[in-house]
């Protein structure tokens, strides 16, 4: 039984409107460990392959633990804002996304800036049988094995008036946060959650291609 206020929605209108938070993250206000703690709870509903349940999820709210993730994502963040894969140079030709790709790269960045201000942030983590490696055989036993509870807590968040981001930025330097937060070699995160309450009022669907665009019955 949640002790927190929960926002009264329909399934849909949770699953449409729990937007990656941002700029809109209330960087001034705490967020209880136990709210977070009663997210994390229904994100273990989620499935796991062969229901392991081989998962761990790190929450970070110490403010120098904070700072060091921070300054390792913003300096990803630089790197890849210098390449061609940076976020608002993609779909660059087409008038109708180059607007959205340019408003979600000036908030990344701004993220980006503010990251070690955000109350919590929270890592989704599983861990590798074997070896301890992921291969092409084992991926997506592995992530799907993680990236539902993500989503479930996110979404439990949501309800909660909290809001968060899905961050995989900080995946592809993950030596590094691991020599931060100490979990052993043979677990990954999935994902860099950040988790704030939220200004302002309303959230509504983002932006999509229409369906028939990606879209295919039967074959390819």
């Amino acid at each position: 039984m949640t002790t927190h206020p929960v926002v009264d929605m329909t399934t849909d209108t949770l699953l449409t409107t729990t937007r990656s938070v941002r700029k809109r993250l209330d960087l001034s206000r705490d967020v209880p460990l136990e709210l977070v703690r009663e997210c994390l709870t229904i994100a273990l509903q989620a499935p796991t392959s062969a229901n392991r349940q081989h998962w761990s999820f790190i929450v970070i709210a110490d403010p120098g633990q904070k700072r060091r993730i921070a300054e390792i994502y913003k300096r990803q963040w630089d790197w890849l804002a210098s390449t061609p894969y940076a976020v608002g140079v993609r779909f660059a030709d087409d008038p109708t996304r180059a607007p959205q790709q340019s408003r979600a790269a000036d908030s990344g960045a701004y993220l980006a800036e503010h990251l070690a201000e955000v109350p919590v942030l929270v890592l989704p983590c599983i861990e590798v049988e074997g070896d301890g490696q992921i291969t092409p055989s084992n991926q997506a036993d592995t992530w799907g094995s993680i990236m539902p509870a993500a989503w479930s807590f996110m979404l439990a968040a949501r309800t909660r008036g909290l809001g968060t981001a899905w961050t995989s930025l900080s995946t592809s330097v993950e030596p590094e946060i691991r020599s931060v937060i100490g979990y052993p070699d043979n677990v990954y995160h999935a994902s860099l959650i950040p988790t704030a309450y939220y200004t302002g009022e309303t959230f509504k669907p983002g932006t999509r291609q229409p369906l028939d665009d990606v879209l295919h019955l039967d074959t390819w």
